[in-house]
């Protein structure tokens, strides 16, 4: 099973080949985005990592949770549900 990654704090510059090739360090990447606002098309400031596996989830967590990725200092957690609005 996939684990997702929630990944906040993100420079506007930062891609998902960016997040993929950190993230890389951990272990396996099935997918990286980052969250682009539709009206602007510049990015939000987040992203999403998916994992291949739980504990390479956690690894990641734990190794790039407050790790410096262009400049500032990210932010990487558990994805929780969207809830509806």
């Amino acid at each position: 099973m996939a684990a997702k990654l929630f990944i906040g704090n993100l420079d506007y510059s930062v891609t998902g080949d960016d997040l993929r090739s950190l993230f890389a360090g951990a272990g396996s990447v099935v997918d990286a985005v980052v969250i682009m606002d539709k009206m602007t098309g510049r990015s939000r400031g987040f992203g999403f990592v998916e994992m291949s596996s739980d504990e390479e989830a956690k690894k990641a967590i734990e190794t790039l949770n407050g790790s410096d990725l262009k400049g500032r200092k990210i932010n990487v957690n558990e994805a929780k549900p969207m809830t509806p609005r």
